[in-house]
C-alpha cells in the first residue's frame, strides 16, 4: 500500500476528478481517498493505493509536484509506509 498527499486541492473536488487527473498522468485507480481539511487555506488529499508500492508511486509522484490544476499549484509528495501490525 502507498499513500500519495496531494496539496492544494480544493474540497470542490471531486474524488472522481482527482481519480480522473491521476489516471491522465498515468496513475493506477486509487483504493480511497481521504480528505485533510486543516484551517481551510490549504485543503488537501491522501490518496491510497492498495496495489501499489510507494517506489512505483515515486516515478508518478514528479509528474504532477507542481503543476498546475484547478487554479492551483499541486504539491505532491509520497508519505512515508506505516507499520500497520
Amino acid at each position: 500500500m502507498a499513500e500519495l498527499y496531494l496539496g492544494n486541492v480544493e474540497e470542490s473536488v471531486s474524488d472522481e476528478e482527482i481519480g480522473e487527473f491521476l489516471v491522465r498522468y498515468g496513475f493506477p485507480q486509487y483504493s480511497s481517498i481521504q480528505r485533510l481539511h486543516g484551517t481551510g487555506s490549504r485543503p488537501a488529499a491522501v490518496v491510497v493505493f492498495d496495489d501499489v508500492t510507494t517506489d512505483g508511486l515515486r516515478i508518478l509522484q514528479n509528474r504532477i509536484h507542481n503543476l498546475f490544476w484547478k487554479n492551483h499549484t499541486i504539491v505532491a509528495q509520497l508519505l512515508p509506509e506505516r507499520d500497520e501490525s
